[in-house]
């Protein structure tokens, strides 16, 4: 039971992270075209938008997670951390030539510290931490 409860933390925490970050780029590419850029070739102003977005769905997924876990939440959120980490560099790989690198790198690297960010602020609403 606590290996299925960890599992469906660890889902529900990726969704989390998955539907806010489709969400948003759906509406602003909706609402704001020009802006956005092309497909593939975000304009800098909109890449950092994404980025900050990006961070802050990572630690609403980390939050989720550690916030369902049950027995040790923090091992928990550092595993969605490694998902995510490794979700996000293999996407990086993916778009390799479509996206410049400081972009792919930026999304590499904040995606698993907004994951642990929001874990650590559910432990410190728990008074873990």
């Amino acid at each position: 039971m606590v290996i299925l409860r960890a599992f469906l933390a660890l889902l529900a925490g990726y969704a989390t992270v998955a539907v806010l970050v489709i969400a948003i780029t759906a509406l602003l590419t909706r609402l704001t075209p020009e802006w956005v850029g092309t497909e593939g070739k975000p304009r800098p102003s909109y890449a950092f938008v994404n980025i900050g977005y990006s961070f802050v769905a990572a630690a609403a997924g980390g939050y989720v997670t550690t916030w369902l876990a049950i027995g040790n939440p923090l091992v928990n959120c550092l595993v969605l951390g490694i998902v995510v980490l490794a979700m996000a560099a293999m996407s990086a790989l993916q778009s390799r030539g479509k996206q410049p690198v400081w972009y792919a790198l930026a999304l590499v690297a904040i995606m698993p510290l907004g994951v642990v960010a929001g874990g650590i602020v559910r432990l410190r609403v728990l008074g873990i931490l």
